[in-house]
């Protein structure tokens, strides 16, 4: 192994923890199955970075982290990461009552249109149970 690829080989197994503990093992198995040469370099570049450098500072918790994160996704209108995040925001602790004052909180400031899909979205993984 080259040594320079030490610190990304670090970074990646802290990422697929941390991404494993957040999105649940099945979802992660999922993707993992469905990369491709194409897509291989993207999902190394989320593991290292998103979950192996920001997930993994200690300088917010993960029930934070999700708070930011679901409303990073009703601002964006990135639905499908959105479900994804509202079960991960409940494996992280968050109870059904505080996804809606995140998505109350979302609603003044990104809008209430982009609220509006965000709790159906969220109420249908809430159904999911």
């Amino acid at each position: 192994m080259n040594p320079a690829d030490e610190p990304d080989e670090r970074r990646h197994a802290a990422g697929m923890k941390v991404r494993r503990e957040v999105l649940g093992d099945a979802h992660v198995d999922r993707a993992t199955a469905r990369t491709t040469d194409f897509t291989a370099d993207f999902q190394d570049l989320i593991t290292r970075y998103a979950w192996g450098e920001i997930w993994t500072r200690p300088g917010l918790d993960r029930r934070t982290r999700s708070c930011i994160t679901l409303t990073a996704l009703v601002a964006g209108g990135h639905h499908d990461e959105l479900a994804m995040h509202v079960r991960a925001a409940l494996r992280n602790g968050l109870t059904p009552d505080e996804i809606k004052e995140v998505l109350l909180q979302a609603a003044i400031y990104c809008g209430v249109p982009a609220a509006n899909t965000a709790f159906a979205i969220a109420q249908r993984v809430l159904a999911e149970g």
